[in-house]
């Protein structure tokens, strides 16, 4: 025999409504109420109609979470916290209470591909779509995400933007949480400054890309206010594009040694990035931190077992990926504006050091 939303009620002793509520996870339940409807779900062995119950409402199940790259651990990490807050209570029980279904969509950086997923999404009645990472700048694409978004939003759909700032028309947002990269890339090249560094190769990431944008430009800001990187060319010269991965750290590095063999630190874009610029850095007979410093960006779990440790910049990825989940799901209330910004953390390992005198 079948078990109804109404069998559940009568044994939980509670209202149909207040049952829905429960596995809907869509209204707030007392803790004891909601603990009482779960445990007449197990008792029951009640299935939930997801198809119909979709059908039935504007939104379905699902959560869609788009990355860049899922093997990247800046991705990795935060896709995997906002999923610890979407998938389940994490608790053992299996009792599905509310929870959505998580689903990764790797974007591979394509900028066409991210629209395709955000269509996908819409078709599916997704409950929350939670976007991480840099956002891209082209003018065209910008345009063609807030039309996208917005028609999500007006369909029902929850947009979480994580560490990632919102679009120029960001009306659409739950939230948007931002890392200050601009800040913490300031903070970076004032420490290697205040060691005595006045030469700074930097290996930046995509042009196109906002994390890229800030980041440089908290760099540059540090140099100028030191007055340093002030000669003509000196900016171009000093630094190179490539996309955030170690042979793009290792080749630019190789061309800021060419161009400028006087560099005396190298910061790269990111920790990836930064391993290959310390390969680099090897493969030319120079000992780090001793000829040449490098720092890093984002404190991705491995920097700290580099040899020597890399000197980077903090982005609290998990608590950002949890708090998005959080936002998704509308189990924590939107900052104010609907904006947040993440400080930054500097963190001085062993990869950086005063710069070698004579």
């Amino acid at each position: 025999m079948t078990v109804t939303l109404a069998d559940v009620a009568a044994r939980a002793r509670v209202s149909p409504a207040t049952v829905s509520r429960v596995l809907n996870g869509n209204y707030p339940v007392a803790a004891s109420t909601r603990e009482r409807v779960l445990r007449a779900v197990d008792d029951l062995d009640y299935v939930l109609n997801g198809p119909a119950s979709s059908l039935a409402a504007a939104t379905s199940d699902l959560v869609g979470i788009l990355v860049n790259d899922i093997a990247d651990p800046f991705f990795g990490i935060m896709a995997g916290a906002a999923q610890t807050q979407i998938g389940g209570p994490g608790d053992g029980s299996g009792r599905a209470g509310g929870e959505k279904l998580a689903v990764i969509c790797n974007t591979g950086g394509i900028p066409e591909r991210e629209l395709t997923y955000l269509t996908l999404l819409q078709r599916q009645r997704a409950a929350a779509v939670v976007l991480t990472g840099g956002a891209v700048e082209y003018p065209a694409h910008q345009a063609a995400m807030s039309v996208k978004l917005a028609k999500l939003a007006d369909a029902g759909t929850r947009i979480v933007f994580c560490g990632r700032p919102p679009l120029p028309e960001g009306d659409a947002l739950v939230a948007a949480l931002a890392f200050d990269n601009r800040g913490g890339g300031r903070r970076l090249t004032e420490h290697l400054i205040s060691l005595g560094h006045r030469r700074i190769g930097y290996v930046a990431g995509p042009p196109e890309r906002t994390t890229t944008r800030h980041r440089l430009e908290g760099h540059r800001e540090a140099l100028r206010t030191a007055g340093l990187g002030t000669e003509p060319g000196d900016e171009e010269r000093l630094t190179v594009h490539g996309p955030y991965d170690r042979r793009s750290g290792y080749e630019a590095t190789l061309e800021i040694l060419r161009r400028e063999p006087g560099v005396t630190a190298v910061v790269a874009a990111n920790d990836t990035v930064a391993l290959g610029a310390c390969a680099a850095v090897r493969d030319q007979g120079l000992r780090i931190p001793q000829d040449i410093s490098v720092a890093g960006f984002d404190d991705l779990p491995f920097s700290v077992d580099a040899v020597p440790a890399l000197t980077t910049v903090r982005l609290p990825l998990f608590e950002a990926g949890a708090r998005a989940g959080r936002l998704a799901m509308g189990k924590e209330n939107p900052p104010p504006g609907g904006i947040a910004t993440i400080a930054a953390e500097l963190m001085i390992r062993g990869s950086t050091a005063p710069p070698r005198v004579g």
